[in-house]
C-alpha cells in the first residue's frame, strides 16, 4: 500500500507559507512562520526506519527548537511536533504527556490527537485532516500484493509461530504415541541422568487437546501484545526463558518434596507471557491496548489458584515462568531505554 512520506507531507506546509529550516538530521525537520502572535513551529519527526529516541532526548530536542529561536530574538515562539509513524503505539510512548505533539499515522492516513493534548494548533488540525482524508482517496486503490504486505506487518510472528509449533508437534504425537512424551517430557530423575535437553523439549509437548487449547489461546491473543511491545527477538527470548525457568522450579519443587514425576506443557512460557504483559500494563500507567493491570493480575492469580486448587497441574512451573517473564520483561525494557527503567517523558 501507497505510504504518506514527508516529502508529501511537507507540500502541506508550504502551502500554508512555512518555511523550512536546514536540519543536519533526516528525520527531524523544522518548518515555520511568523503570525502575528508570534513565530509558529512545526517540528516533525520522522518516527520510522527502526528510528527511537527516549523521552528526555525528546525532552531536550524540543528545548533546542524553542533555544534557537530565542537566541535570533524572539520572544513568543509556539511549537508543535508531529510525529510521521508507521507504529502508532511507539510513538504514543514517546509523547502522550506532551500537550503540543501529534502523531500521523502514515499507513492510514490519519491524525491521531489523544485526550491530554491540544485540540487545534492555529488551525492545524482541520489543515492536516483534510489533506490526510483526500490523500488517503486517492490511495484507496491498492494490489493485493500491496494488502497482503500490509496485514502481515500487523500480525504478530513469532507468536503464530510458536502457536503452529505446538499445534504441529501434537498432531505428530497423536501419530507416534508415547514416543515423542518418552523423548521430551520433563522430570528431575531424567535431568539428573542427562536429559538437560528436556528443559526445553517438553515446552512443546501437550497431554492433550484441551491443554494445548487453554494454552495456545492465551498465548495468541497475549502474546500478540507483548510481542508488538517489546519487539520479536526479546519476546522470542522472553518466551523461552520463561519456559525454561518454569521448569527449572519444577525440578527444585520435586528435589524438596521429593515427589518425583514427568510433565509437558507449554504453561511456564505462557505464564511468562502474562507476567510481562503484567509488567507492561504497570509502565504504561495502568493499559497496554485492551489490557488494565487490575485485569492482568487477577487473571494471573485466578489462574495460579485454579492450579493450586487442581490435581495434576504444574504449579511450580507456573510460579517460575511468571516470575521469569515479568524479570525478563524488565531487563528488555532497560536496555531498550538506554539502561533506565522509567523514562522521563515531557509535559
Amino acid at each position: 500500500m501507497d505510504m504518506l512520506t514527508l516529502n508529501r507531507l511537507e507540500e502541506v506546509f508550504f502551502s500554508q507559507g512555512y518555511d523550512k529550516l536546514p536540519s543536519n538530521l533526516p528525520e527531524f525537520n523544522f518548518y515555520c512562520h511568523r503570525e502575528m502572535q508570534g513565530i509558529n513551529v512545526l517540528h516533525v519527526i520522522d518516527y520510522r526506519q527502526g528510528l527511537y529516541i527516549s523521552g528526555d532526548q525528546y525532552a531536550h530536542l524540543k528545548e533546542k527548537v524553542t533555544e534557537f529561536f530565542r537566541q535570533r530574538g524572539e520572544t513568543e515562539i509556539h511549537v508543535m511536533t508531529l510525529i510521521l509513524c508507521e507504529d502508532t503505539e511507539k510513538a504514543r510512548r514517546l509523547c502522550e504527556e506532551d500537550a503540543f505533539c501529534w502523531i500521523i499515522d502514515a499507513w492510514a492516513f490519519r491524525l491521531i490527537v489523544h485526550e491530554t493534548q491540544v485540540s487545534d494548533f492555529y488551525g492545524w488540525k482541520g489543515i492536516l485532516e483534510e489533506y490526510l482524508f483526500s490523500a488517503a482517496r486517492k490511495t484507496s486503490t491498492v494490489t493485493d500484493g500491496d494488502e497482503t504486505k500490509k496485514v502481515f506487518r500487523s500480525l504478530a510472528p513469532v507468536s503464530i509461530f510458536l502457536v503452529a509449533v505446538n499445534v504441529i508437534i501434537f498432531i505428530i504425537c497423536t501419530f507416534t504415541g508415547d514416543l515423542l512424551y518418552n523423548k521430551g517430557a520433563f522430570g528431575v530423575r531424567e535431568l539428573l541422568h542427562g536429559g538437560f535437553y528436556r528443559l526445553f523439549t517438553s515446552m512443546f509437548l501437550h497431554g492433550s487437546v484441551q491443554h494445548l487449547f487453554s494454552n495456545m489461546i492465551v498465548l495468541y491473543y497475549v502474546g500478540e501484545i507483548v510481542e508488538r511491545e517489546l519487539g520479536p527477538f526479546p519476546y522470542a527470548v522472553l518466551y523461552l526463558f520463561s519456559g525454561l525457568a518454569g521448569n527449572i522450579f519444577s525440578a527444585g519443587y520435586e528435589l524438596m518434596t521429593g515427589s518425583y514425576g514427568s510433565s509437558v506443557g507449554a504453561s511456564g512460557a505462557v505464564f511468562g507471557v502474562e507476567g510481562a504483559l503484567l509488567l507492561l500494563v504497570m509502565l504504561h500507567r495502568g493499559r497496554v491496548s485492551t489490557m488494565t493491570s487490575g485485569r492482568v493480575a487477577f487473571a494471573i492469580a485466578f489462574s495460579l489458584y485454579c492450579g493450586f486448587t487442581s490435581v495434576g497441574i504444574n504449579n511450580a512451573a507456573h510460579v517460575g515462568g511468571v516470575l521469569m517473564g515479568f524479570f525478563t520483561a524488565a531487563m528488555i525494557v532497560v536496555v531498550k531505554n538506554g539502561g533506565k527503567f522509567f523514562v522521563k517523558k515531557n509535559s
